[in-house]
């Protein structure tokens, strides 16, 4: 049975509308994202010996409301370890349907920021895909499926999405075909199933396609103990090295979830309008850098 404080903080999180409410059924569109200063050109100040040779990457970010909120410290962290040029534009509420071309106006994002669209107009070495994965069929290319309804067909129409998206990108790119990085989720305390077969979805698709998976998700799970949600893990080191991210340093702990989401790692409470985190907070940055360190392994080209 589900413990009281589990279905209050989940109706807590379904108010606050970020990733849409079930019972409402779709709502129009967000707002489209500010892609012009999303959009970043600009290398860093610093270059590295000739020797190095290193290639920075052009990298292109999509998701649902973990990307939106994320979509600013990520892009720091890629300009600053690799130098990357960089474009995001996610959108809240969303799931793979909604990036797929071919929908029409069944999609929460439009014809131009559909992932393929996106691909042949800036030819990124790198597609970064982040979702929650959606298990209320909240937005309208679901058709209805909903995890709760039917794990079943949830879970094959996810496995459908997944291979549909990863052709489209793939013809998009042509001869500069771009690698995927699936973002793997963090715990979910009132489905841990759920997002342990999602997660598992995407090591399947990115092996059968050659692209990656970025375990971001267990930088935000206990050690030894990857599904278990908690609100706050030891802070690591490079939180204690930046007092600003060990949010509890007197208890040698970190918060990633404010009190009533367990959702997102934003440290500021979410509103009516989708934006980008603007609180420093250790969950997004954790998962900012596991991205970053899997596409600096990674050669591009």
């Amino acid at each position: 049975m589900r413990k009281p404080w589990i279905v209050g903080l989940l109706t807590a999180v379904l108010l606050l509308g970020a990733c849409g409410d079930p019972s409402d059924g779709p709502e129009p569109a967000p707002p489209t994202p500010d892609v012009s200063r999303a959009t970043t050109h600009q290398r860093a100040q610093s270059s590295p010996s000739p020797s190095a040779a290193v290639v920075a990457p052009r990298v292109l970010y999509l998701g649902d409301s973990l990307a939106m909120e994320a979509q600013q410290v990520l892009g720091q962290e890629l300009r600053r370890q690799l130098r990357a040029t960089y474009r995001s534009a996610p959108y809240s509420g969303t799931t793979l349907c909604d990036y797929l071309e071919g929908t029409g106006k069944k999609s929460l994002v439009p014809d131009r920021d559909k992932a393929a669209a996106l691909v042949r107009a800036l030819h990124p070495d790198f597609v970064v895909m982040q979702f929650w994965g959606n298990a209320w069929g909240y937005t309208w290319c679901m058709d209805g499926i909903s995890h709760a309804a039917s794990p079943q067909k949830y879970f094959s129409r996810y496995r459908t999405d997944l291979k549909r998206l990863t052709d489209q990108i793939a013809t998009a790119g042509g001869e500069h075909r771009p690698r995927i990085v699936w973002v793997s989720q963090g715990p979910d305390p009132i489905t841990p199933d759920r997002v342990r077969r999602v997660n598992e979805l995407y090591a399947e698709q990115a092996a059968a396609s050659g692209d990656l998976v970025a375990d971001a998700g267990a930088t935000v799970a206990p050690a030894g103990s990857r599904y278990s949600w908690v609100q706050y893990l030891p802070c690591t080191s490079y939180e204690h090295e930046h007092p600003d991210y060990c949010t509890q340093p007197d208890r040698d702990r970190t918060a990633l979830h404010l009190d009533k989401d367990y959702l997102h790692f934003c440290l500021a409470p979410t509103t009516s309008t989708p934006r980008p985190c603007p609180a420093r907070s250790p969950g997004i940055l954790r998962i900012a850098r596991e991205i970053t360190r899997v596409i600096g392994r990674t050669p591009s080209g």
